[in-house]
């Protein structure tokens, strides 16, 4: 059995009583499911707290109990649904991330476009540097293009660039057990993604580099990656700051599991 988030509007799944608005729903699926699966993830710097929609239907949601909509969302740095797959019926879909505040409750900061196919997985990403003034900031969708035979001799790991003022980034991979490095895909450019590469079982250093240098932009330690999974290493932040310390924006390696 395999458990997928889903929305009861898009799947038929009768609505949890006391959720109101917030129309996110874990069903269990025993047969195919129809239609793509979509992650939401808002690294926009410092972009507000928000719901993620397609088109007039919203799929992300922070639970309530109280029959009012709740005024907290997802938040910077972080992945919609608990990191889970969304179920959005497949075509032409206009996603968009809407604040979740009181104040311009429901005000569309990105809007992102995207041919979906039935059966395929993309993740969405909010993006750049949010504008308080325009109250806009960028986002960009990617296929997550990782086969559904599973190898449970390796794992499947790919790198995802979105710092926006970054340069083409070039993800590396070392075994804490080794000294060399593995190339995770090729060099990969702002609002892009590389290929999935396998990776034996183990504890690995990343680091992620512009071409031609030596000095990592950003590393990120002592990250497992287990047989039969797939992962997603994502860079974010301002590449202009430190990768070290504790500030917000600072450039970061995110780490999400597909599978």
């Amino acid at each position: 059995m395999k458990t997928i988030r889903s929305l009861a509007m898009l799947l038929g799944v009768v609505a949890l009583a006391g959720c109101d608005k917030d129309a996110v729903q874990i069903s269990s699926i025993t047969a195919p499911v129809e239609g793509a699966r979509v992650k939401f993830f808002n690294f926009g710097i410092n972009a507000p707290q928000v719901n993620f929609y397609a088109g007039t239907n919203k799929v992300t949601a922070i639970s309530s109990t109280t029959a009012v909509e709740s005024t907290t969302g997802v938040a910077y740095g972080a992945v919609a649904a608990g990191n889970s797959y969304m179920v959005i019926p497949p075509g032409q879909t206009s996603f968009s991330g809407r604040i979740a505040a009181a104040v311009d409750k429901d005000l569309p900061i990105s809007t992102i476009s995207r041919t979906l196919e039935n059966g395929k997985a993309y993740s969405v990403y909010l993006s750049g540097f949010y504008n308080t003034t325009t109250k806009q900031v960028e986002g960009f969708a990617v296929e997550d293009q990782f086969p559904d035979s599973i190898n449970y001799t390796s794992a499947l790991v790919r790198f995802v660039n979105a710092s926006p003022n970054s340069q083409p980034l070039q993800l590396s991979a070392r075994s804490s057990t080794g000294t060399d490095e593995v190339a995770v895909g090729g060099l990969v450019a702002y609002a892009a993604a590389g290929t999935f590469v396998a990776l034996p079982l183990g504890s690995y250093d990343l680091f992620a580099r512009a071409v031609g240098t030596t000095t990592p932009l950003v590393t990120r330690t002592v990250v497992t990656f287990l047989p039969g999974r797939v992962y997603t290493i994502t860079v974010r932040g301002d590449a202009t700051l430190p990768s070290t310390g504790t500030a917000a924006n600072r450039p970061f390696l995110d780490n999400s599991t597909n599978r």
